[in-house]
């Protein structure tokens, strides 16, 4: 009996990955590519981006430079991929950073301005421009934010972190009315940690430390949380199978945000 064929469930779409040079991005980007989607990354590691779209297959995959705290950037990198691939149907909100790691009273807010600028006005200018171009072509296109479970419980990150990525949710959840007119969705993922070269080069640990690290944490055990996990919740959200979701903060952390609200609840009544 003959083998059945893939099933492809973005054959014929177009997105950009911000952020995909490496880690969560990097993976997301290889597995829509694989199903059948053509990918803009775009991200400011030029080397490790062109390299990842070359691995890819530049056929189906292409490089930019993109700064997301530069709105301009932002812009001209959607124009690029409508212009290179005739439509925009993905956009996953993705670029990050994890610092400043201090505490609230030893908090530069200089810092705390940089971390802002990446993940609020970043999100913000990739949501701004996406939709302005699904809107302008009628495409019932699907808009992905990556934000943190450090935006649902306290000390899962540091504080300019977890400030960033409560206003993700919050961009999210303010847009989601005004995109449902133009057919377009948004969502977030929330995801637990995940060892990529940026969270390694959090605490300077190996992936396999920053991986014992967060199983010693987490609720669900006998299962290692990677990136490719991530990438198959932003797949499902790009894709028609939740073509009815949107406003929805999609979390990938084994229950862990639900076990440490349920501890802290039941502590409260003892």
């Amino acid at each position: 009996m003959a083998a059945s064929a893939p099933i492809l469930r973005l054959e014929g779409k177009v997105a950009i990955i911000t952020g995909a040079a490496s880690g969560i991005g990097e993976a997301t980007a290889r597995l829509f590519a694989a199903h059948g989607a053509r990918v803009v990354i775009a991200d400011v590691q030029d080397e490790l981006g062109q390299a990842v779209a070359a691995s890819i297959g530049l056929q189906t995959c292409s490089y930019k430079h993109c700064d997301v705290t530069d709105e301009k950037q932002v812009e001209e990198t959607v124009g690029f991929t409508v212009e290179k691939y005739g439509s925009l149907d993905i956009m996953h909100s993705n670029a990050g950073v994890v610092g400043p790691v201090e505490g609230v009273m030893d908090l530069d807010l200089n810092k705390l301005d940089r971390a802002l600028a990446v993940h609020v006005r970043g999100t913000a200018a990739a949501v701004k421009h996406a939709a302005r171009a699904m809107r302008a072509r009628g495409t019932r296109g699907s808009i992905i934010c990556t934000a943190s479970v450090a935006a649902r419980q306290g000390s899962l990150g540091p504080v300019a972190y977890t400030v960033a990525k409560h206003a993700v949710i919050g961009i999210m959840r303010g847009a989601v009315e005004e995109l449902g007119a133009h057919g377009i969705r948004i969502n977030c993922i929330s995801p637990f940690g995940v060892a990529t070269p940026l969270s390694c080069s959090f605490g300077g640990m190996t992936p396999e430390e920053v991986e014992a690290r967060c199983c010693e944490m987490a609720t669900l055990k006998g299962v290692v949380l990677r990136a490719g996990h991530v990438a198959q919740a932003a797949l499902f959200l790009a894709s028609d199978a939740s073509e009815y979701i949107s406003g929805h903060d999609l979390v990938v952390d084994g229950g862990r945000t639900v076990a440490m609200t349920s501890a802290i609840s039941f502590a409260a009544v003892d």
